[in-house]
């Protein structure tokens, strides 16, 4: 009789779950009473969160000045390159099914957030890391 990968892969799962599915006689669990809470303002929170590392960012880029001739077309292009990226990754999460909001406050606040990390975060990349000039 040939070894059957599925066979040992069913049999070590139910080994596992019968390990997982010991419980002690104190008593009942109750389902109940353990209830996750999740954080109430967990979507404001990131958002300030990347509002914060972003007016780092900021600072970093324009605290001397711009090196290269040509800096406001390189500032309009990364600005533009940002936007795309955030939104690449809104469709990602739209389509995952994490990319809802209870009202309009919350969805602007994140995705203008957002926006403004990942372009100051290009930013900071092009003219602080020396690669592109």
């Amino acid at each position: 009789m040939p070894f059957d990968f599925f066979d040992a892969l069913s049999f070590f799962s139910d080994f596992l779950n019968l390990l997982g599915n010991t419980s002690s006689s104190s008593g009942p669990v109750r389902d109940e009473e353990y209830v996750e809470k999740k954080p109430r303002y967990i979507k404001e929170i990131i958002s300030i969160r990347f509002i914060l590392i972003s007016a780092v960012l900021i600072v970093l880029v324009f605290k001397d000045p711009l090196p290269g001739a040509h800096y406001i077309r390189a500032l309009a292009v990364i600005s533009f390159i940002g936007i795309a990226i955030s939104c690449i990754l809104f469709f990602i999460l739209y389509m995952v099914g994490k990319y809802y909001f209870t009202n309009v406050f919350q969805w602007l606040l994140f995705s203008g957030s957002f926006m403004l990390f990942c372009i100051s975060s290009g930013w900071c990349l092009y003219f602080k890391s020396g690669w592109f000039l």
